[in-house]
């Protein structure tokens, strides 16, 4: 009776005692002769490394650093730019000099048969426009034509064996995705940057007349201009452009086309040699908050018709309302702006407007501007 007694009292400690020495052994494998596991390269290359090589592996490519050079003229004398002595020089015996002045800047190959988006600053006015590719070919390049309202450029050469780059979608960037840029900044060869989507639809900058731009913070400076804004796939979303310059560098502050605006002027410019818009004949101006809180609507107030337009001959009045261009709701103002400014040439153009508080359908034939008509 007492050994049971005593075994019931010494029982429930060493019980205890056993459990509690099973959970730090497992708790702490230490104890059992085993160190801890650590993360380890290996152990990181398992669950993959946060890092963007294959993407600019699939796009770098493709990207391309261009340079150009233009035929200066200057007059030999200093004293040509004295205003005493300016009447001695305005005559075509005057020495005169020239020099070769260059600049630098970026391209995208964007098919294999060797065509090439850049930007309209990087190659205007050049005399001769030449092409070094990623795996250290040079050659020339033909300008085939320019989008001045875009900034945009497109050049072709002819070699075999080049590689063209992913295009990506421009609609499906968000803000807030990594982004990386590609280019040839200061001409130090190509190089890349990182970053994220700032902002989308940028415009009002003074930058161009069609803005509609893709705002980042990865640093673009001189010379990273035509150059690829890709995405964490190495997709092209964009062609970068410009920056916000106050002193000639990066201030996080960039902006590129998106890549469906800039495709678009390019295959308009191998088809037709330039870039067609459509003309209505029709002045707009932006509804007032007021406007649009009695409308309940967004929209573009029609303040001049031109005689003759195909806004007069479908029937638009002073005043109309425009809300809807072929069922697109007007609702921003940088939806007015892009519907509009994809109008294409003889294209038909359904509008919804207010006029007098009623809802009406109106249709268009869009026509060339009259200064792009071709006299026949």
């Amino acid at each position: 009776m007492f050994l049971q007694r005593l075994l019931q009292f010494v029982g429930w400690p060493i019980t205890a005692g056993v459990i509690i020495g099973l959970l730090a052994l497992v708790l702490f494998p230490q104890l059992r002769g085993q160190q801890p596991q650590t993360s380890s390269p290996a152990n990181n290359a398992r669950y993959g490394a946060v890092s963007y090589a294959d993407a600019v592996s699939r796009a770098a490519p493709a990207v391309v650093n261009v340079y150009t050079e233009k035929r200066v003229v200057q007059r030999n004398q200093n004293l040509s730019n004295n205003p005493f002595f300016r009447h001695l020089y305005n005559n075509s015996n005057t020495p005169q000099q020239e020099r070769m002045q260059k600049t630098l800047g970026s391209g995208v190959i964007v098919d294999s048969a060797g065509l090439i988006l850049t930007n309209n600053h990087v190659i205007n006015g050049a005399d001769r426009i030449a092409v070094l590719l990623y795996d250290g070919r040079v050659t020339a390049a033909e300008l085939i034509g320019i989008d001045k309202a875009n900034d945009l450029a497109v050049l072709k050469i002819q070699l075999d064996n080049i590689s063209a780059i992913t295009l990506g979608v421009s609609d499906n960037v968000r803000v807030g995705d990594v982004v990386l840029a590609i280019g040839n900044p200061f001409g130090v060869g190509q190089s890349v940057s990182q970053g994220i989507v700032s902002a989308t639809g940028r415009w009002n900058l003074g930058i161009n007349s069609t803005e509609n731009f893709i705002q980042t913070d990865a640093a673009i400076n001189p010379g990273n201009s035509g150059g690829a804004l890709i995405d964490a796939y190495g997709n092209l979303i964009g062609i970068n452009t410009a920056m916000l310059d106050e002193t000639g560098a990066s201030f996080g502050i960039s902006f590129a086309v998106p890549v469906d605006k800039a495709m678009n002027s390019l295959k308009q410019i191998v088809e037709f040699g330039g870039v067609r818009r459509g003309w209505l004949g029709v002045g707009i101006n932006y509804l007032s908050a007021e406007q649009i809180r009695i409308l309940g609507t967004n929209g573009l107030l029609v303040s001049e018709i031109e005689p003759n337009s195909p806004a007069e001959k479908a029937g638009f009045k002073l005043n109309d309302v425009i809300t809807h261009i072929d069922n697109i709701a007007l609702v921003t103002e940088q939806s007015l702006r892009n519907s509009l400014g994809n109008i294409q040439p003889n294209a038909e153009i359904t509008f919804r407007i207010i006029r007098d508080g009623n809802v009406i359908e109106l249709k268009a034939i869009a026509d060339f501007p009259p200064n792009s008509r071709t006299k026949t």
